[in-house]
């Protein structure tokens, strides 16, 4: 039987230098040639790719896991910038109601300025007893 022992996968700079000397080789060989197969029971040698790539990424220094903008979703993060769509309406987005701690239905009184527009949240009690009184 023709026993063929694997190599140590390459990480880090060993493997970033590896494959850009295997240069125009495909992408399964350039893993099978940085140690990224296994050999199965039968003897069938099969390339593992995605750990070829994560370790790509990780010796390129690029961090994909973790909390991004302190919301711990990927998305959008807060600009806090907003446009006037253009059905004239102003959307204010996810990442500001979540930062806020807001919930649905809760309420806003509206005062507008000459170039501004202020939020102030009207308290749960003080719905209540405007409603009563009407």
């Amino acid at each position: 039987m023709n026993k063929k022992k694997k190599t140590e996968a390459l990480i880090g700079e060993e493997l970033l230098k590896k494959v850009k000397e295997l240069g125009s080789l495909s992408k399964e060989e350039k893993a099978r040639a940085c140690g990224y197969y296994t050999i199965t029971k039968n003897g069938v040698e099969r390339v593992n790719m995605m750990k070829f790539l994560n370790a790509l990424i990780d010796a390129e220094g690029i961090k994909l896991d973790g909390k991004q903008n302190g919301n711990g979703r990927g998305g959008r993060s807060a600009s806090y910038r907003i446009a006037v769509q253009s059905n004239y309406n102003l959307l204010i987005g996810s990442a500001y109601t979540k930062q806020m701690n807001l919930k649905p239905g809760d309420e806003f009184k509206i005062s507008i300025g000459r170039k501004h527009i202020h939020l102030t949240q009207v308290e749960a009690d003080a719905v209540d007893s405007e409603s009563e009184e009407s």
